[in-house]
C-alpha cells in the first residue's frame, strides 16, 4: 500500500512531465524571453542548494527554485504585456532548469531525491492549471480585476498549492518510513509556515513585479530569498553541529566502559521511533532525541560502574539517584530544560513522569532487557518483561507502541531523524 502511493506519485508526475515536455517541442516555446529568464532563476537556485552532511533530507532543499518555478506559474503579464504561455509549458521549463540544475549535485554523487523532483513538478502543475486557464480565458479579470483583489486569489491560490505539497510530502514520507501520517502531515504543514511562507509570499512579489516592470524584477525579487535561505543553511549547520555535540558527549559514557557500545544511539533511534508512532511534533522528537542520547550521563559520576551499565535492573531509589545525577549533568552542559528534565526524571514511577521521560524509560530497559542480545530470550521475551511491569514501571500504551515499531522494522532498526 504504501510503495503504491509512492509510485503513483511518481507516476503521476512522470506522465505530466512528458506530456509538457512533448507538447512543447512539438509547439515550440512560447515567448522564449520569460521563459529563460525564469528557468535560468530557478537551474539557479538549484545550484544554490547545499546537502546536509549528514545524509538527511531537507523538506524545502531549494527554496529559491521553488519560488521561481511558482512565480513562472502564476505569470500573468509581463511589463504590462498579457503572457501566452500555458501550464504544460510552465512544467516543461521548470523541468528543464531543475534538471539543468541539479547536473553539478549528481556529478559528485549528491543528488536530490526523486520524491522533490516528483513534488516540484505536482505542484507547479496544480498551480499553473488553477491559474493559466482563469487567467488566459479572461475570466480571472472579469471577476477579480487587477487590483487587490488578485493579490487575495494569488495568495489563496498559493495556500491551496502548499497545502497540496504537504500532502504530497506527509504521503512520501509515509510510505518511506512507515510512521504515521497525520502527525506527519501537521509537520509539513508547521514547516509551510516558516520556510514554505516566505517561498509562496516571494512568488507572489515576482509575479506581480513582473507584470509591471518586466522581467528586470526577477533578480530584484529573489535576492532577499537567496539570503534567507543562506542563513537557514547557516542556521541548520549550527543545528547539526550541536546534534554531533550532544552525540559525542553521550558516547563519554561508552569511552569510559560505563555502557555498552552503541546503547545510548539505540535508545535515541528506538525512542525516536515510538514518539513518531506516538505522534510526537518535531520539536518534541529533537528533544527526545537528546535525552535519549544523554540519559546514562549520570553513570559518570559513580566509583563503582552498574554491570554492563544496565540501569533496568537497579533498585528505584538508585536509579532515581543515578537519573538524578544525569540530569545535573545535562544542565551544565548547556542543553535545553526540556532534556536535563527527562534525563532525571527517567527512573519514576511512570504515572508521575513527561511522555518524553516514559518513552526513554521503556526503550533503555527493552535495549538493557533485549536490544542488546544480552537476554537469553531475546527481543520477544524483553516485551514480556516490559509488559510484565506496566503496573507500575512502563506505561503500557508506549510498550505496545514498542512492539509495533519492532514488528514492522525488527528490532534492530536504526530509524533516522531529521535535525530540527
Amino acid at each position: 500500500m504504501r510503495a503504491a502511493a509512492v509510485w503513483t506519485v511518481r507516476g503521476a508526475a512522470a506522465v505530466l512531465t512528458v506530456a509538457a515536455l512533448g507538447h512543447t517541442l512539438w509547439n515550440g516555446v512560447v515567448e522564449p524571453g520569460a521563459a529563460l529568464a525564469f528557468g535560468a532563476l530557478i537551474a539557479v537556485g538549484e545550484l544554490a542548494r547545499r546537502d546536509r552532511q549528514d545524509g538527511s533530507v531537507d523538506r524545502l532543499p531549494a527554496p529559491l527554485g521553488s519560488a521561481g518555478a511558482l512565480a513562472y506559474a502564476l505569470l500573468g503579464q509581463n511589463a504590462g504585456q498579457p503572457t501566452r504561455h500555458g501550464a504544460l509549458q510552465i512544467v516543461a521549463v521548470v523541468v528543464a532548469a531543475a534538471l539543468a540544475g541539479i547536473v553539478p549535485h549528481i556529478a559528485r554523487g549528491r543528488g536530490p531525491a526523486l520524491d522533490h523532483l516528483s513534488r516540484r513538478v505536482l505542484t507547479v502543475g496544480f498551480a499553473a492549471v488553477c491559474f493559466q486557464p482563469l487567467y488566459n480565458s479572461g475570466r480571472l479579470e472579469e471577476r477579480v480585476g487587477q487590483g487587490p483583489y488578485l493579490v487575495v486569489f494569488l495568495l489563496c491560490l498559493l495556500g491551496l498549492t502548499a497545502l497540496c505539497d504537504a500532502v504530497l510530502a506527509a504521503a512520501l514520507a509515509g510510505a518511506r518510513t512507515g510512521w504515521p501520517y497525520g502527525p506527519l502531515l501537521r509537520d509539513e504543514l508547521r514547516a509551510q509556515l516558516g520556510i514554505g511562507a516566505a517561498i509562496c509570499a516571494t512568488g507572489v512579489v515576482m509575479a506581480l513585479g513582473a507584470a509591471v516592470a518586466g522581467l528586470w524584477a526577477i533578480p530584484v525579487f529573489s535576492v532577499p530569498l537567496l539570503l534567507t535561505q543562506l542563513s537557514f543553511h547557516r542556521i541548520t549547520a549550527i543545528r547539526t553541529t550541536y546534534r554531533q555535540t550532544i552525540t559525542s558527549l553521550a558516547r563519554a559514557t561508552e569511552i569510559a566502559g560505563y555502557t555498552r557500545p552503541g546503547h545510548s544511539r539505540r535508545v535515541a533511534a528506538l525512542s525516536c521511533a515510538v514518539g513518531r508512532e506516538l505522534g510526537l511534533s518535531e520539536r518534541e522528537l529533537t528533544v527526545l532525541e537528546y535525552a535519549a542520547l544523554m540519559h546514562d550521563i549520570g553513570q559518570l559520576s559513580l566509583v563503582d560502574p552498574v554491570p554492563d551499565g544496565a540501569t533496568a535492573g537497579l533498585p528505584g531509589a538508585e536509579a532515581r539517584r543515578i537519573a538524578g545525577l544525569g540530569g545535573e549533568v545535562a544542565r551544565q552542559t548547556g542543553v535545553p530544560a526540556e532534556v536535563a528534565v527527562v534525563v532525571e526524571r527517567q527512573a519514576d514511577p511512570y504515572r508521575q513522569q513527561p511522555v518524553l521521560a516514559r518513552i526513554v524509560r521503556t526503550v533503555n530497559a527493552y535495549d538493557d532487557l533485549g536490544g542488546g542480545s544480552r537476554h537469553p530470550g531475546g527481543s520477544l521475551a524483553a516485551l514480556e518483561q516490559l509488559r510484565l511491569g506496566t503496573g507500575h514501571d512502563y506505561q503500557p500504551e508506549v510498550v505496545e507502541c514498542l512492539a509495533r515499531v519492532l514488528a514492522r522494522g525488527g528490532r534492530d532498526r536504526v530509524v533516522p531523524v531529521r535535525p530540527g
